[in-house]
C-alpha cells in the first residue's frame, strides 16, 4: 500500500458472430496465467490545476520508455527482444485475460454444448476466447533485479486495439530496514534522490503537489507520484474499452433461437 505525500512537502482492458462447436483443443502456453478482467484499482477523483498551472502533455510522458497508448507487440519487443534495464519477471511475466462480459458469454455456450466438468467448461471458454481474438495480454510484469524496481503495464484489451492504459512504476525507497538512526538517515537519502528524478524528468506537477494532469477531467492522460512510485494512466481509454467489450458481448450472446 502506498502512501501518498506531495512533492513539495519533502522538498519535494470484436469478434464476428460464429457457429458454436465442441472446444477440445489443446490449450497450452508457457510463461503465462489466464485470469479474467476485474473491476480497475483506480482513483477517478476530481483533479483541478494548480493556479497559474498550465495543462501538461501527459500523453508525451514514459516510465522506462513506455508510453500511453502503446501497442502491446511494442512494448513486447522492447522488453522481450531486447536487452535494457529492465526484463520480464521469471513467471508468469504475461497475464492474459477474457474481459467478463465475453467470459460469461462463452461459459453460456459451453454449456449449451453440454459440457460442465470445471475443467473442461474452463478449457472450452479459454480455446473459445483464444479462437475469437477475445484473449488479450492484459498485464506485462518488468523487473530489474539489481535495484529492485518493478513496473506492470497494463493493457485494454483487442477491441481498442490492446494498447498501454495504465504503466504502474514501484521501488524500495521506503522500505524500512531498522530503526537506527543510520537507516533513517539512508532511507531518506533515497527517497530525496528518488524525488528529485522525478522532478528532473517530468518537472514540477501542475496539480497539487503530486499530479501531473492533461486537464480537470480525471477521465484524461494523468500521473500521480507516491512514496517510490508512479501511476502513468489514461482511465478514459480504460472505461471506453470496457464499455465497448460490454455492448459487443450484449450484442453478440448466442441465445437459443426462441419462434414465437
Amino acid at each position: 500500500m502506498h502512501i501518498k505525500v506531495g512533492i513539495f512537502s519533502i522538498i519535494f482492458f470484436m469478434a464476428a458472430v460464429v457457429p458454436v462447436c465442441a472446444a477440445t483443443d489443446a490449450f497450452e502456453f508457457d510463461n503465462f496465467t489466464i485470469t479474467e478482467s476485474g473491476d480497475a484499482d483506480l482513483n477517478a477523483a476530481a483533479v483541478s490545476l494548480n493556479a497559474g498551472a498550465q495543462p501538461i502533455t501527459v500523453n508525451n510522458f514514459d516510465i522506462a520508455g513506455i508510453m500511453l497508448g502503446m501497442s502491446f507487440d511494442d512494448v513486447e519487443t522492447l522488453f522481450f527482444k531486447t536487452k535494457g534495464l529492465y526484463s520480464p519477471r521469471r513467471e508468469n511475466s504475461i497475464i492474459y485475460s477474457i474481459q467478463k462480459d465475453w467470459k460469461y458469454n462463452l461459459d453460456y455456450e459451453c454449456r449449451q454444448q453440454g459440457i460442465y466438468a470445471p475443467a473442461e467448461l474452463e478449457q472450452c471458454i479459454n480455446t473459445l476466447a483464444r479462437d475469437r481474438g477475445l484473449l488479450y495480454a492484459a498485464e506485462l510484469h518488468l523487473v530489474r533485479e539489481n535495484t529492485g524496481e518493478t513496473i506492470v503495464v497494463y493493457f485494454t484489451s483487442n477491441a481498442s486495439d490492446n494498447v498501454v492504459w495504465r504503466v504502474l512504476y514501484n521501488n524500495d525507497v521506503n522500505e524500512i530496514e531498522g530503526d537506527h538512526e543510520k537507516f533513517a538517515d539512508q532511507r531518506e537519502k533515497k527517497i530525496l534522490a528518488f524525488w528529485q528524478g522525478v522532478l528532473d524528468k517530468y518537472g514540477a506537477p501542475n496539480s497539487g503537489t503530486d499530479k501531473w494532469i492533461s486537464t480537470n477531467n480525471a477521465y484524461d492522460p494523468m500521473m500521480t507520484a507516491y512514496y517510490g512510485s508512479l501511476d502513468l494512466v489514461d482511465n478514459g481509454l480504460n472505461a471506453s474499452d470496457m464499455a465497448k467489450n460490454v455492448q459487443q458481448a450484449r450484442e453478440n450472446f448466442q441465445a437459443k433461437p426462441y419462434a414465437f
